[in-house]
């Protein structure tokens, strides 16, 4: 059974929604409401991604990952609409904290990037952009 996400998500390849901006136009389902992905939640990723976000891999590839506490699950799960393919993994107890993992690799990881480019992160964090610039470096992704 699909969910009305699932069916809007079709009309796009995944493949092709943040890379070529259907993202901006694509409707998700958030709470009782529709909402959509627009600049405000292009922000809100961006803003996320440098307070907490990781950007890494495994060692065999690239991923950029958020971790935060149980309590922000409907945050987590719109994150999934905001960049198709990108998971959520949890929730975990570690060290008496308990959390969510948010991951994005593989091809949703490259279109992300792809948009990610645009967004003038060197001009908006330095610390952020060194850690970004790394993650390319290291997984030979310039």
């Amino acid at each position: 059974m699909h969910s009305q996400v699932d069916q809007i998500d079709e009309r796009y390849p995944r493949s092709q929604m943040i890379a070529n901006g259907y993202c901006s136009n694509l409707l998700a389902m958030h709470g009782l409401g529709v909402v959509s992905v627009n600049e405000f939640f292009k922000g809100l990723l961006v803003g996320l991604l440098i307070g907490e976000g990781h950007f890494g891999g495994d060692g065999k590839q690239p991923h950029i990952t958020l971790r935060m506490h149980t309590r922000h699950r409907k945050l987590f799960e719109l994150l999934t609409k905001i960049v198709p393919g990108s998971r959520v993994y949890g929730p975990y107890t570690h060290g008496g904290r308990s959390y969510y993992q948010w991951m994005v690799r593989g091809e949703p990881l490259r279109q992300l990037m792809e948009w990610f480019e645009n967004v003038q992160l060197n001009e908006i964090d330095d610390y952020a952009w060194q850690r970004y610039k790394e993650m390319k470096h290291r997984y030979r992704l310039e």
